[in-house]
């Protein structure tokens, strides 16, 4: 067993962990080692949003994924698909570099600033995002359930780690985070700015804003456990995501997107996961804790996890990252103003 902090970002603490020295897991988890060098990643979520039906959202986010082919593109991306409480098909390609500068080597390329910047995409009727966070690596973490399969940004390291000893526990998730060991990424005291009018917005960044992206893989399950999954823990999973997505404000979650991924040509896989931006790591903390909704996402799947005897081909993921306002490039063209961020910041 291992710590979940890479020996290169390990440091003496001046801030405690929530678990003491010799804590036990009571389960096993993993995390996704990424070569010393990789000291930034960038994750970006290029979306498209329209009424319409999915077809018509295909077919608007067709563009991006060819650009997503150029060279210096993503070491790898998703895309996903769910439809808003407004009733609008979204759907985002969740692309990932391991590093900054091929991202800005990609990104200023004619055929994707041309494409963003055409007057033709107020006119479509359809409403186009990016909204890019660019963490740290000491800023940033993973879990997985298994040891044999990667997902998200998980896609970019090298290795998996062996046992980590982090986790089980409230609190692990932060000290999960090499950050956490000298700083509490608490809010940031600077007001964000009220975006201007125009169907082209540009929202400023909110310091140490939390990102997470929280996933299961059922695609393997079978007979007790499909049936549990499916029927028992998918719906309150659900209902959680909901709370977040239509009233999240009320605990500090900017927006919240519950999304299933998808093929190339809009056909689903039996996989999911839950998006959301936080003002702070606390207001997450907070949320999990003690909501609940989260207490019964937590109570149904450790029941379920106990009926089964803890032999589970379900895969359970996340990534957290805290970014710093400066590492966030929030965009929305033609999108209605309940999406993203929008709706926190108060746009027209």
């Amino acid at each position: 067993m291992e710590s979940a902090i890479p020996a290169h970002l390990r440091c003496p603490r001046s801030r405690a962990a929530r678990a003491s020295d010799d804590y036990n897991p009571p389960y096993p988890a993993w995390v996704a080692r990424f070569d010393a060098d990789t000291t930034q990643v960038v994750m970006a979520y290029l979306g498209v949003q329209c009424e319409g039906g999915l077809s018509k959202a295909m077919a608007a986010i067709e563009p991006l994924l060819g650009q997503l082919s150029l060279s210096h593109g993503p070491r790898h991306y998703d895309l996903a698909h769910y439809v808003d409480a407004q009733g609008y098909d979204t759907v985002i390609a969740i692309a990932y570099w391991d590093a900054l500068a091929p991202y800005q080597q990609w990104t200023q390329q004619s055929a994707v600033t041309s494409w963003w910047q055409s007057p033709t995409r107020l006119t479509e009727g359809v409403g186009y995002f990016r909204e890019v966070f660019f963490p740290h690596a000491e800023r940033f973490e993973t879990l997985f359930s298994t040891p044999d399969k990667f997902e998200g940004a998980g896609l970019l390291a090298t290795r998996l780690s062996d046992e980590i000893r982090e986790h089980g526990y409230w609190g692990g998730m932060r000290d999960r985070i090499p950050a956490s060991q000298t700083d509490a990424m608490g809010a940031d005291t600077a007001v964000a700015t009220r975006p201007e009018p125009g169907r082209r917005v540009i929202v400023p960044g909110v310091g140490n804003a939390a990102l997470i992206r929280s996933g299961q893989d059922w695609g393997e399950t079978q007979g007790e456990e499909r049936q549990l999954y499916l029927s028992d823990i998918e719906p309150v999973l659900g209902a959680g995501m909901d709370f977040l997505e239509q009233k999240g404000d009320a605990v500090g979650c900017f927006y919240n997107r519950y999304m299933q991924h998808i093929d190339r040509t809009g056909k689903p896989i039996e996989k999911s996961f839950g998006l959301s931006l936080w003002r702070t790591l606390e207001h997450m903390e907070r949320w999990s804790e003690s909501h609940p909704t989260h207490l019964a996402i937590f109570g149904t799947f450790m029941r379920v996890v106990q009926q089964m005897n803890f032999q589970l081909k379900l895969r359970l993921y996340h990534e957290v990252s805290v970014v710093r306002a400066e590492e966030q490039h929030l965009e929305y063209v033609n999108c209605h103003p309940d999406t993203g961020v929008l709706r926190a910041h108060g746009a027209p």
